[in-house]
């Protein structure tokens, strides 16, 4: 009997201390990733035009798991430009990144969202992509997670004289790098257009000539009638089809 008794209190305290394990909470285990945002057709998104913000969320829950911007350099020229092959390595130690630990507990499909170029909010996009991810499994070989930011940067400005409207734009990959005449981002391949706005719709337009380096667009349109107008400047690569637009509001006395 006694001996019966010994059986089941160990049977118990195994019972007991299964149900224990089971209860415990997962630990979360460190989950490194590395993010870099690429322009369209030029290098990467970092401190020279304000970086990318960056947001790493759980998919199905939507909790924010990291979040931070892009910074450092716009990377190697000729290893970004001249890279060829399946999934070529175009960062280096230097390209803008956002790195991040991220506490997951199982596998988890998680989304990134990207938004900039922060120091150019008239043109800035939102992208987002989705990757599953496995706890303690870091996302950091390669160039890590990377992702393009599409578009242009345009940044306007404009100068109302006696009988016209003087208007000016810079053009930039979301990098910054620089548009010139005969250079890597050829400022031949693109068309900037500018045009003035109202409730009703389009008043007037007119191509922007290309005017100084790096990226400089200007042309000018007749003064419009008094009142208030939404300048909208729109560029195009007319090679890689890449667009932005930029735009502001102008009072016509």
């Amino acid at each position: 009997m006694p001996d019966n008794r010994c059986s089941v209190l160990r049977l118990a305290g195994a019972f007991l201390s299964a149900a224990m394990l089971l209860a415990t909470p997962a630990l979360a285990e460190p989950t490194p990733v590395t993010v870099h945002v690429i322009s369209q057709d030029a290098k990467f998104v970092g401190d020279s035009t304000g970086g990318a913000q960056v947001i790493l969320r759980d998919a199905e829950s939507g909790r924010i798991l990291a979040e931070g911007v892009t910074k450092g350099g716009t990377g190697n020229t000729d290893r970004i430009m001249q890279s060829v092959g399946r999934s070529p390595l175009r960062a280096t130690d230097d390209a803008a990144a956002f790195h991040a630990a991220l506490d997951i507990v199982r596998p988890t499909l998680v989304e990134l969202e990207v938004k900039g170029a922060l120091g150019r909010p008239g043109s800035a996009v939102r992208v987002t992509a989705q990757r599953w991810m496995m706890p303690g499994v870091p996302v950091t070989a390669g160039d890590g997670w990377s992702i393009e930011l599409p578009g242009l940067a345009v940044t306007p400005t404009a100068r109302i004289e006696p009988g016209s409207l003087q208007i000016e734009a810079k053009i930039e990959p979301m990098c910054g790098c620089p548009l010139t005449p005969g250079g890597l981002w050829d400022a031949a391949d693109y068309q900037v257009e500018a045009s003035l706005w109202q409730a009703d719709g389009q008043d007037r337009q007119v191509k922007l000539a290309f005017a100084s380096a790096p990226g400089g667009f200007a042309g000018s349109l007749l003064r419009p009638p008094a009142g208030r107008y939404t300048l909208v400047l729109f560029a195009r690569n007319t090679v890689t089809g890449s667009s932005g637009l930029g735009r502001i509001e102008i009072q016509i006395p």
